[in-house]
């Protein structure tokens, strides 16, 4: 068997490994194994193929740590807007109950809302920040 066939079939068998792990680092390394198979097709030694694996996988997946640092972390769902739609909408709130809870009427039904701790409850226009279970988190406007 040729070693490049070797450098692929670690490649393949590190994609499968991914999607059934669904860990993005395996593709890095598969990349590695990739570039490691590319250099035997060229004839490179298996020192060189080795060391090339270990560099360009290696290098990848610190690049991809790196990359992945530098940007936040996602929202939770409750308030996360690109998985609930209500976020961001506004709702009027006529009156408070002492409880620091309100009702509105908000896409054909009934809801209980909360305001932000910290944030007095304070009548009229507000925004929905989260969805915490079947309460809405408000914000003032």
């Amino acid at each position: 068997m040729a070693e490049s066939t070797l450098w692929w079939l670690l490649a393949g068998g590190a994609i499968v490994v991914e999607l059934v792990t669904g860990t993005f680092y395996l593709l890095m390394l598969a990349l590695g194994f990739a570039a490691a198979a590319l250099a035997a097709h060229f004839g490179a030694s298996m020192v060189v193929q080795t060391v090339l694996a270990s560099v360009v996988g290696g290098g990848a997946v610190i690049a991809w740590y790196r990359i992945r640092g530098k940007y936040p972390k996602n929202l939770p769902a409750g308030a996360n807007p690109d998985v609930n739609l209500d976020i961001g909408e506004t709702v009027m709130v006529d009156s408070w109950n002492a409880d620091g809870t309100a009702q509105v009427h908000y896409r054909g039904a009934n809801w209980t809302v909360v305001h932000r701790p910290g944030n007095p409850p304070v009548s009229g226009p507000h925004r929905v920040a989260e969805v915490i279970g079947n309460r809405l988190l408000l914000d003032k406007l």
